[in-house]
């Protein structure tokens, strides 16, 4: 067996069925979860009958790079999107799987193993993806802290030179999970002017860059900020995005990868090996989805009116603030998270996530630590209700 497995940590919802496994939840009072990060509002209609009307597709073998038709209709998202001037839908495209699948294989394309002692870079509080594919690389993580103290920022001179030497690949995650945050242009400046310098691949996380709440300013995303500071071609750069929170639609497993073609020709030779290729009626439902804003839009407002809620209840016992984007709150419980967790479910039948295991410890610092991660899914007087039993359990303590 590959040696590897023994250094994987078992998964923050595993860990927290094990803490709760004794927990009695208040019988009084109905369960809701916001403990996981699972779209739960309605799929549109028309993504549906994009789906049912293309069955057909089931008949043929799907190919690895994906039809020309939802290559195109991304490539002209992405230019609607972020104002790109080029990108070419034929060498800078390919949909995925879901963005998870493409984010672990990612690493195991990127990652060289003849060379001492790779390392990969992620950001931390994390998505454990980003780890478990570093690990199965053949690689080590290091680990970069994002701190309220400075904005949940990315601070790269945390680590020393010698990490940065031996970094074949960087994951970040903007808007960020779990805080909500998006990187600034001088930030991705600033890793771009790094990969310059060592050499390493940046792999961007967008998959939560369609939920935001200001409609005049919508996240900066990696390609965009890449144009803006002149790097034709998007060198050593690619970015991951996905329908699961845009669209409403998790369970179809569609998203795409986009950026540095020579990387995405890797890409797709490492993905024909792996044998993942996207079904023809998920072709069809997701060139349908990325050709839509009328239902993002109104997936927005649903998350604008459930922030609004419950931002304004937590805020009358605690500190809150609204984060840039995405769809969690980062809620500082100024206690052990854990036990924190344990307790709100036990009275108020309520369901977050500890800080802690969102995150690792490293040089002294786990930074999840006091922190959980609330996922807005649920619907709005769901949410609502949450909040009141939230804040009645805070202002009780």
């Amino acid at each position: 067996m590959n040696p590897a497995f023994d250094q994987l940590q078992s998964y923050p919802f595993q860990k927290l069925a094990s803490l709760t496994s004794g927990v009695t939840p208040n019988p009084q009072l109905k369960p809701i979860s916001l403990h996981i990060g699972e779209p739960k509002h309605p799929t549109p209609d028309f993504i549906k009958r994009a789906l049912t009307d293309n069955l057909g597709g089931l008949a043929n073998y799907p190919t690895t790079l994906g039809a020309p038709a939802l290559r195109e209709a991304i490539a002209q998202w992405l230019q609607r999107r972020y104002g790109l001037k080029k990108i070419s839908a034929e060498h800078e495209i390919i949909p995925v799987n879901g963005s998870r699948e493409a984010l672990f294989a990612f690493a195991q394309t990127i990652i060289d193993r003849t060379r001492p002692a790779p390392a990969v870079v992620v950001p931390n509080p994390f998505y454990q993806i980003y780890e478990g594919a570093a690990l199965l690389a053949g690689a080590t993580p290091e680990y970069l802290h994002t701190l309220p103290a400075h904005n949940f920022a990315l601070e790269f001179d945390q680590l020393p030179d010698a990490v940065w030497q031996r970094t074949q690949l960087i994951y970040v995650c903007s808007p960020a999970n779990p805080t909500g945050r998006v990187m600034t242009l001088d930030e991705w400046q600033r890793l771009f002017a790094l990969s310059d310098r060592y050499g390493f691949v940046i792999a961007a996380d967008e998959c939560y860059s369609e939920i935001y709440f200001d409609e005049t300013r919508p996240p900066l995303g990696a390609l965009q900020a890449a144009q803006q500071c002149g790097r034709d071609g998007y060198p050593r750069l690619v970015m991951f995005s996905s329908l699961s929170k845009r669209s409403n639609v998790p369970g179809m497993r569609s998203g795409f990868v986009a950026g540095d073609a020579a990387i995405l020709k890797k890409f797709l030779l490492y993905r024909t090996y792996q044998g993942c290729a996207m079904s023809p009626p998920i072709h069809a439902a997701s060139t349908a989805a990325w050709q839509d804003e009328t239902h993002v839009l109104e997936n927005r407002r649903l998350y604008r009116e459930k922030f609004a809620a419950v931002t304004r209840i937590l805020g009358e016992v605690t500190e809150i603030g609204m984060p840039d984007a995405a769809f969690y709150i980062w809620l500082d419980t100024l206690r052990d998270d854990t036990a924190f967790t344990r307790d709100l479910l036990a009275e108020q039948n309520v369901s977050v996530l500890p800080g802690s295991y969102l995150a690792r410890e490293a040089r002294g610092v786990n930074p999840g630590v006091q922190f959980v991660r609330i996922a807005l899914v649920a619907s709005t007087a769901e949410c609502t209700d949450a909040a009141h039993r939230m804040a009645a359990f805070i202002k009780k303590r």
